[in-house]
This record gives structure tokens, sequence and C-alpha cells, in this order.
């Protein structure tokens, strides 16, 4: 049976006569049926529909709506996406409120009319279908903010979603990462994502100044507070008032400080070094370390009550060695850069360069990798750029570039669902079928390619 998974309906209705009812009164649509839970849900796994109708009375109990249910819920479970119309007889109010509550997209009470239950089904293919388009539109765009950051890992995709979402709160963000993962650019990111975008971004490395002159940098003086104040001077908190602050290494601001801090962050306030005078600030705070924060405050070096003022929402950057596929992307976008920039515009990565730069664990991450490539874009020789180039080691075909061919790891994870299922089962081939989604005949050609027995 070939169908569009696009425009696939399941029909689940234990009553055979009322099963080919809805099932001619829906035409338009490509339908496959089931008559209880268990050839539901095969069903659900074989073809995926968009929209499924079920009764709630199911066998072995038809009488009751339990059964109806725990499909319901198994479902939503699976595909949490799918449109299910609920067809309600028996209490019908109580039991469709129930349905909906639990996430069924729409209810009929039986008996229904062939052409509201047409419609109905007609509007659920329609959410469904603009739903998907609309999926499928926010995977393929970059947001302009943080188009400085160049990824195609999954977890570093959750992180760019996680710092859309919050971006136009007032929420403050902790960034945790190493050196060099993109810190600042998600912070810029953030900045650039949120109503503060017309106001400055100001960033601090509290580490790179020395603490008797950090207080002044970030809460400034007025003039004659010490020897040398010889004006009045903002620090960088008012400087950043309507825009966004980031405290970078946070992890190494002094005790005395983040008492200071801690303050402004509970008042909103700034008091100037031998000033009197509080003045109210407006400002995000996004703060960012690559130290453990927990460690620092079992060993008394950071405060604990700072720490839950600052750790709002804690965005976890995963390092490049954890980020697949990125390493080589981000190694391309850089060769493009630096020889545009040095008139070389004909460089690129050869074969050897490209594996090398996949195995190698950059402890630097980002910024380590991009001081590699810029290196060997002034040293190469040719219009390629080599391992021997990068200063790292060839790496041998068959080492990494194995794992990449579609055959090798389309058996093995089929190797692997395959065992799964057959040991979930006990070894019955029919329900290892089911439980894959695929018929017996195709579990058995399965595992004879694949030698199982």
């Amino acid at each position: 049976m070939s169908t569009d998974k696009a425009n696939t309906l399941l029909i689940v209705e234990d009553d055979l006569a009322l099963q080919k009812q809805i099932k001619w009164s829906l035409d338009q649509f490509e339908s496959v049926t089931a008559d209880d839970r268990h050839s539901a849900m095969v069903q659900l796994r074989r073809f995926v529909p968009p929209v499924v109708t079920m009764d709630l009375g199911l066998p072995p109990d038809a009488d009751s709506v339990s059964e109806g249910f725990k499909l319901l819920e198994q479902i939503l479970m699976v595909e949490p996406d799918t449109k299910v119309i609920v067809l309600t007889g028996q209490n019908g109010q109580a039991n469709a409120l129930k349905a909906i509550a639990m996430g069924a997209y729409d209810f009929l009470a039986k008996p229904f009319e062939p052409e509201v239950l047409a419609l109905t089904v007609e509007r659920a293919f329609r959410l469904a279908e603009l739903q998907a388009e609309n999926r499928r539109l926010q995977s393929m765009q970059t947001p302009d903010a943080l188009a400085g950051l160049i990824t195609k890992d999954p977890g570093m995709l959750r992180v760019c979603r996680t710092i859309e979402k919050v971006a136009n709160t007032s929420a403050t963000v902790m960034l945790l990462g190493e050196s060099g993962t993109g810190k600042e650019v998600l912070a810029r990111g953030l900045h650039q994502s949120s109503a503060r975008k017309s106001n400055k971004f100001v960033a601090i490395n509290c580490a790179a100044i020395p603490d008797n002159l950090l207080e002044s940098e970030l809460f400034g003086y007025e003039k004659g507070a010490f020897t040398g104040a010889v004006k009045t001077t903002v620090g960088k908190i008012e400087t950043a008032h309507g825009g966004t602050l980031m405290l970078d290494e946070i992890g190494d601001l002094p005790l005395p400080l983040q008492s200071k801090l801690l303050r402004f962050l509970q008042e909103r306030v700034v008091e100037r070094i031998g000033g009197r005078q509080e003045i109210p600030v407006d400002v995000r705070i996004v703060c960012a370390t690559h130290q453990d924060l927990k460690q620092l405050i079992a060993e008394g070096r950071f405060r604990e009550d700072l720490y839950y003022r600052l750790a709002e929402i804690v965005v976890d950057i995963p390092p490049v060695r954890e980020r697949v596929g990125d390493a080589a992307l981000l190694a391309h976008a850089f060769v493009k850069r630096f020889s545009s920039e040095g008139g070389r515009s004909t460089l690129s990565l050869s074969a050897d360069a490209v594996r090398a730069i996949e195995q190698h664990k950059w402890p630097g991450n980002i910024r380590e990798l991009e001081n590699c490539i810029k290196r060997a874009c002034i040293m190469a020789d040719g219009q390629q750029i080599t391992a021997d180039d990068l200063g790292l080691a060839p790496v041998e075909l068959d080492e990494s570039d194995r794992s990449l061919d579609l055959r090798t790891v389309r058996d093995e994870a089929e190797r692997k669902a395959v065992i799964a299922a057959l040991a979930r089962v006990d070894g019955n081939v029919l329900r290892a079928a089911e439980l894959l989604g695929v018929s017996r005949p195709t579990l058995y050609d399965l595992m004879h390619r694949l030698g199982l027995k």
C-alpha cells in the first residue's frame, strides 16, 4: 500500500461498519485503519499520519473509555504534533473536555454528520501542514542577531533557541563554557535580539583588571575620591544604562565587590566611589565564566546569594570537540575570511586537513581554531592548506571517513534497532515487526541481510 504521509489519515474504530462509513465519507484522504490500541500504534509508527480520528471505546473493554484515553496519551507521547480528533458517545461532554485537556485537537459527538467530520478533518490537515511549514522555515533561517555564530550542531542550536527565548525578558543570564566557546558572541546576540538593542552593549573582563581598579571601573568615582581622580568618571554599570552589561569571568570577581554587586542587583542603584548620591540604573546583566561556580561557593570564594541572583537563566555552551561537524564548518568559514583578507581567495582545505581538524580536540576551542587557520592561510605554499600547514598530524582516510559511509551508518542503525526489538519481545518476529513499524517479510529480509537469526 502506497500512501503520502502528509495526506494520511488514521481511523481508529472497532465498529467495522462505522469504520467503513468514516473511510467512505473521507475518501479524499489516504486512510489507514485500526480497531484497537495495539494496531493503532503499529499504524502510527508505520505511516506517521498528521491526523487521527479515534473512538474512545476500544477493545478489550469497548464499554469503557480507559483504553481510548491510554491510546490518546500514547499517540501524543510518540508524535506530539499529531492532530487527534476524538469521537465521543457515552458521557460525551465530560470525556470531550478530558480529551482536549490531554492535548486532542477537537472532538465530535456520536452520531456525527459526515460533512462536519470532513470539515473538521480538513481543517486539522491544514493546521498540521501550516505548522510543518513553519517548523521547516524556522529550521532554515538563522536569526540576524546570532549571525556571527556558525554551527549546525543540535546542542548549539538549542543554545541559540534558548538565547532567542530569553532575549526579550529581563532575566539575568549566566553563560557557562570553556574559554573560546563563543560566550561573548552569544551575549551580543542576546542584546541584539532584545528590546535594548538600540542602547549600549558594554563588556568588562573581571579577570583582566586589577582588584584595586575593578571597583572604580564598575561603579565609577567622583572627582577627588582618591589620588589621581581629577574628574568625575562614570562606571561601566552607568555607561550601560538602558542596555546590557556583560560581566565576563565573573568567577574572578573579588569577594568585597561581590557584596557591592549583589546590592546593585537588589536595589538597582549605584553609588560612585567618593560619592553619596544613589544613582538609579536600568541595565540587563549577562555574566559568563569558565569556572565551576558551585565549587567556588563550596570553597568560600563566591557568594551563594549572588550566584542565585545571577543564575536566573543558565546556558551551558558545549566545547568545539562536542559539537558534531562544527570544527570543519568553522574551519572552512575561517579559510574564506582570512584568504580573502590576504588576497588569496582561491585557498581551500585539503581532505587530509579536514580530517585532521575533525580529529583534533581543540582545547582552546574556537579561538585556537581561528588562530590555527589564520597562521595556515599565511604559511601555505600552494592553493590548498594541508594538515602539515595546520601543524596537525595527518589522519588516515579509513580512521575518520569510514564512519560517514551512509550504507555503513544505516546498516549499523538497523542492526541495533532489530536486535533491540527482538530482545524486547523475546524473539517473537511478528511482534518485533509491529514494534519496528514494518511487515513481517520486511523484517525477515532485514535479518537475512544483517546476518541475524
